[in-house]
């Protein structure tokens, strides 16, 4: 497992430096899906798949999307439609292609072999008791600091988009 680790933390910082080094957003993107799909090996191969499984659904999945859609939508008219025919191009995708088999190859290996994550050749699974009793254990104050820290997020968001919904309707009158 510790060789599985190793490539899929290579790989996470392959990724992530691509994500800062590249201009065009898809590109950038589309690295990061990799990277974060990179860390959620890294995770289950610490015998963390509870986080390694909310890494993928949570970030990999649903937040990205969500980015890419924006990317996309906001890529509208004749510079969209020239946009989309470039990220079209095969080899736009042999860089995330080349990565994500790497990660493919992790994930047969890992599923054909049958193997676990192993320390001292115990099974070690962080399981949801124990990230439960982490969290509202020793961690609580970290993870309370953090649900405020998302609310103030929040709040500050619904006054930026609404100053800007009030401006908008002062200009139209």
């Amino acid at each position: 497992m510790q060789g599985l680790f190793y490539v899929s933390a290579a790989v996470a910082v392959l990724a992530t430096a691509l994500v800062v080094t590249r201009r065009n957003a898809a590109h950038a993107l589309l690295y990061l899906v990799l990277s974060l799909a990179a860390v959620a090996g890294m995770f289950y191969a610490l015998g963390a798949p509870l986080a390694a499984a909310l890494e993928v659904i949570v970030y990999a999945g649903a937040i990205m999307v969500l980015f890419v859609f924006a990317v996309m939508v906001l890529a509208l008219g004749r510079e969209g439609e020239r946009q989309e025919s470039q990220w079209l191009r095969p080899r736009m995708w042999l860089g995330p292609a080349a990565l994500a088999a790497v990660l493919l190859g992790e994930l047969i290996y890992v599923l054909a072999s049958g193997a676990a994550a192993v320390a001292g050749g115990t099974p070690v699974v962080v399981g949801p008791q124990e990230v439960g009793a982490a969290l509202f254990g020793p961690y609580a104050l970290g993870a309370e600091l953090s649900s405020m820290l998302l609310l103030a997020g929040m709040v500050a968001a619904y006054h930026l988009a609404r100053r800007k919904q009030m401006d908008e309707k002062e200009g139209e009158r």
